[in-house]
Parts: C-alpha cells; structure tokens; sequence
C-alpha cells in the first residue's frame, strides 16, 4: 500500500515533470510517464472512471469507489502536473525565447536517452512491430514539418484542441503542445494560463472568469479526449504490447526533427503580444546557423538530458516503479 511519504510525494513530483515536458512543443509528458514507471498504472486508473463506477457509489461507498479509480494517485499525479503548468510555463516560454539551442539540446539528450530506455522494453520484434515502427517515424516526422495553422479564438475550437492534444499529450514522442502549435491554440493557450495567473496576482475577478472559462472549455474537450483514448491504449497494452511500444519509439524517433537545436527560420509571424516570433522552421546543421552555435554548451545540456534519464531510470528501478 501507497503512503503519503514518500509514495505520493514522488508520483507529484512526476507529475511535475510531467506539466514542465507538456508546456514545451516538440517534448512529451507521455515520455516522462513512460521512464518514470507510471505510463500504464496512468492509462488504467484513467480508463476505469466511468458512469457505472460512479453510480455505484451508493451501493460501494466514496472509499471503495475512490479506490477503485485509483483516485489519489490521480489527484497527486494532476496536482503535479498542475503545479507545473501554471509555475513553469512562463519560465519555460523565457527560455525557449532566450536560450533555444540551451533547451532543446537538453530536450533531444532526454527524448535520445528515452528512445533506448523503451526499445528495452520490446521483448520480441516481429514484423509487426518492425511495421509499427516505420509508422510511428513517417507520422511523427511529418507532424515535425506540417504548417501552423492560425485558429479562430474561439470555445469551439479550444474543446477541438484540447481533445487532439490531450491524446499527443499521453503518448510518448508525441507533443500535445505543438499539436496546440500546429493548431494555432498553443499561444492562445499559455497565454490564457498566464492571464489566470494574473488574474490571481491582482485579485481581478473579470479577467479570473474569463481565463476560467477558456481553460473550462480546452479541459472538458480534454478530458473527453483523454477518456476515450484510454481505452484503446489499454487495448493495445493488453494485446499487442510490443507492436504499441514499437510504435511509440516510431513516434519518438520522428518527433527528434523538432527538438533539433539548430534551426533556421523560413517564415516568421505576430503572436498575441506583437512581438515577432518563428512560424515556419527548418532543421540545419551547426556549421550552418547564423550567430554563435554554442556547440559545447549543447553537447553538455544533451548529455545532462541523457543522464536526466538515465537517473530516473535506476531510482523508478530502485523503488520498484511504484
């Protein structure tokens, strides 16, 4: 049995991990809950809340019930994430802004070293799974070079984004973030994140309502998205674990095209602060980009990613990945 020290602890601060990867185009959240031990426990526990569960309530009782759902690894997990969206997300954007080869060449050392540690998983490569793989890189890659869209700001489309991305968000390799990009809802989105944050900051209860249904709005579009593909991810665990884990490392080994440090930038446009900003970017070689390289930096922020990984790895194998 799970105890609040330091079981749950550590599950939050997953969770965490997992919040900082989801605010970041091009990194999975999945990929943390993958290395870190929980990717399956999460999808179960995700999959067994339904209408049946919840109605049975009366007749189990809230503590079999809540049990049942695995609540309070899901509430610690949530929290976590939760803490780290509406904390990180500013500094990250900074950064990504400020430093971009610093970020992503940690980003590409993490989803390297994450690649090999879930091809260890696959027991056995059938054509199957050789064919998963293969599918998993063309899909990937080409979301990686697909144009932005700019979207409508909108509720309708915000309940669309936030179905396709929680469904990106859960599978490792593939980024619900710039799924948000591709879409044009990922400014719309931190910025309404941010907007909260002042809103609470300044006590505004205007701009706190407005953030809050906008945020009300992509969250019921992602709970129903993450719902429903739940259970086709616990499917394809329960059937066909090698073929999804192949396909997974596909989805991985494509979105590395993104994560990419050295860019060069083909088309830019206006986000909502008018400020200039890439739209359109294309992968290039070090030699090959305009200003300072900072080649050694990256190769040490890579393997700091890798190691990153390599640690979690041995404390989730240490701790039984519990």
């Amino acid at each position: 049995m799970r105890k609040l020290f330091p079981d749950y602890v550590l599950i939050t601060l997953k969770g965490i991990a997992m919040g900082a990867a989801d605010v970041v185009p091009g990194v999975s959240g999945g990929t943390i809950a993958f290395i870190s031990g929980i990717y399956e426990e999460l999808i179960e526990s995700i999959n067994k809340i339904n209408f049946s569960v919840i109605k049975g309530i009366k007749e189990n009782g809230i503590k079999n019930t809540w049990a049942a759902i695995n609540g309070n690894f899901l509430v610690a997990l949530i929290l976590g994430i939760a803490i780290s969206v509406v904390t990180f997300s500013k500094i990250i954007i900074h950064l990504l802004d400020t430093q971009p080869i610093v970020v992503w060449s940690f980003f590409f050392g993490l989803v390297i070293a994450s690649i090999l540690f879930i091809w260890k998983e696959i027991s056995t490569w059938s054509w199957k799974a050789i064919v998963s793989l293969l599918i998993g890189i063309v899909i990937s890659y080409y979301i990686t070079i697909a144009k932005p869209t700019e979207s409508p700001d909108s509720y309708w489309y915000l309940f669309i984004s936030g179905f396709l991305a929680i469904i990106a968000m859960i599978l490792p390799g593939v980024s619900g973030a710039f799924i948000l990009l591709l879409m044009g809802s990922y400014q719309t989105v931190i910025g309404t994140i941010n907007q909260l944050r002042e809103g609470l900051s300044t006590v505004n209860f205007e701009i706190i309502g407005n953030a809050l249904l906008k945020l009300g709005t992509f969250t019921i579009g992602a709970i129903l998205g993450l719902k429903l593909f739940s259970k086709v991810l616990t499917w394809m665990f329960s059937n066909h674990k090698n073929t999804t884990l192949a396909l997974l490392v596909g989805f991985m080994i494509g979105s590395l095209n993104k994560i990419w440090p050295w860019k060069e930038v083909i088309e830019t446009r206006i986000n909502s602060h008018g400020e200039t900003v890439p739209f359109i970017e294309k992968t290039i070689l070090p030699q090959n980009f305009e200003g300072d390289s900072q080649i050694l930096t990256a190769i040490i922020m890579v393997i700091c990613g890798f190691m990153l990984i390599f640690g979690l790895e041995k404390i989730a194998n240490r701790l039984g990945k519990k």
